[in-house]
């Protein structure tokens, strides 16, 4: 067994060997040559805790996800309240919708929030309606005007009539498990009071579905993994589980209402009450049927300019997540500490990351991937190379833009719209469907 003072010998002669061998190839070391070392050593050590991320996520994903009801299931499930914000018809609206009336929950109500009375998703929610006339369902069309964010305007009609204690926000976009409800539900406790899906992708056809699937199960899965296990606020909000009272005491929605990144600051509320925020077994399934390269660029890059807004200090460092760059300078810092051939420590680097995001992405998708081997590197290579074209175009353009509006965002992620004539004072005309019936 090795003692402390081996230990402490090793590393003093790895350090003394490491400036010896700079001073070996630069002669004299001058302030700068001692820049250059600390750079060096701290590019290495941020390279060497990526490779701990990788790690830690593929455990904690092989750990969590899809390991459902660990807990045994209570015998009374308090009841939910699902709240569908629409906007448009999606060619999968109907499939993912439906995909909520099949929940096997004991009590749940879905509450439809619909800005526009002349949109045409009012067809197919009440066609749906019609179809299962047991589940409590409510459909308010109008909206109100709480502040500047369009989707919290939309759903605080819902949101105020909701009758149960336990909200889901869910976006319209997402195609649910059946069991899934149940899941997120047994995981709240006297401790947990937001649970949230992992954005992930739904199986669909077409190059530009794999290419998000090879993102959201690679690049984002590691992060948010990783954020979650270690108690970091990485909410997205596409479909939280939450404790309606808390929010009522954090203000309730009309709170949050000036934030385009209302999830994420949602999701701090609960945290800074003392609450945990955690994912489910079961990730959120993206299913819309309107998607190409182009709209998942925009996509981002929206996300990047959020980003930059609300945790800039996060969005710094972001670059030293990512592949490429990171394979980049620290293939420098080896070269420079330990006299490393640069070229092919970046390219056993490149390999190594590719073959981890692999494992990772499997772990994700819970099996086999839907596409072929070379689709998934094409997909990575694809997304790991556009990064720094994110960053730059986000920084070059800050306006947001997001349902049909424009939008400028300040520091701490409040948000102006532009060329509103809006007045937030003043309410929109709204009214209210109620389609009532009994339970089954």
């Amino acid at each position: 067994m090795t003692d402390t003072g081996s230990l402490s010998s090793v590393s003093t002669e790895f350090w003394e060997r490491t400036v010896r061998s700079s001073q070996s190839v630069k002669g004299k070391m001058e302030p700068v040559d001692y820049v250059l070392l600390g750079l060096a050593i701290l590019i290495f050590s941020c390279w060497s805790v990526n490779w701990a991320l990788h790690i830690m996520a593929i455990a904690y994903g092989k750990w969590k996800l899809r390991h459902k009801l660990k807990t045994s299931v209570p015998e009374e499930l308090p009841g939910v309240s699902i709240i569908k914000p629409l906007v448009g018809v999606d060619p999968n609206l109907f499939e993912n919708l439906e995909t909520f009336f099949n929940l096997k929950y004991p009590q749940y109500e879905i509450l439809f929030c619909i800005q526009d009375e002349s949109d045409a998703a009012i067809m197919v929610v009440q066609s749906l309606i019609q179809k299962y006339p047991k589940i409590q369902t409510k459909v308010f069309i109008g909206g109100r005007t709480v502040g500047v964010n369009p989707k919290i305007n939309n759903m605080i009609l819902g949101y105020e009539a909701a009758q149960y204690e336990l909200i889901l926000i869910s976006d319209s976009g997402i195609k649910m498990c059946e069991d899934t409800l149940e899941d997120m539900a047994v995981c709240l406790n006297n401790k947990v009071g937001m649970v949230h899906q992992m954005p992930y992708i739904s199986d669909r056809s077409g190059f530009a579905s794999h290419v998000e699937k090879v993102f959201f199960g690679t690049q984002h899965a590691k992060m948010y993994l990783c954020a979650n296990m270690l108690g970091i606020n990485c909410t997205t909000g596409m479909s939280c589980l939450m404790k309606k009272d808390v929010i009522q005491e954090a203000g309730g929605l009309t709170a949050f209402a000036e934030y385009l990144a209302e999830d994420y600051l949602l999701a701090q509320a609960f945290i800074d009450r003392g609450w945990q925020v955690k994912i489910s077994s079961e990730t959120a399934k993206q299913n819309s049927g309107h998607y190409s390269i182009s709209h998942f660029h925009a996509r981002l890059i929206r996300w990047t300019k959020l980003r930059i807004a609300t945790i800039p200090l996060v969005s710094a460092l972001e670059p030293i997540f990512q592949c490429m760059f990171l394979g980049a300078v620290a293939s420098w810092a080896v070269s420079y500490l330990f006299d490393w051939t640069a070229l092919v420590f970046f390219l056993v680097h490149v390999l190594v990351w590719f073959l981890l995001d692999y494992i990772l992405a499997k772990v994700v998708q819970g099996g086999p991937l839907p596409y072929s081997k070379f689709e998934f590197l094409v997909g990575w290579i694809l997304n790991e190379t556009c990064f720094l074209y994110f960053i730059f175009c986000a920084h070059l353009n800050p306006v947001v833009e997001w349902r049909g509006h424009k939008y400028k965002l300040r520091w701490g992620g409040m948000m102006e719209e532009l060329n509103s004539q809006n007045n937030y004072k003043s309410n929109l005309k709204h009214t209210l469907i109620e389609i009532s019936s009994d339970k089954a």
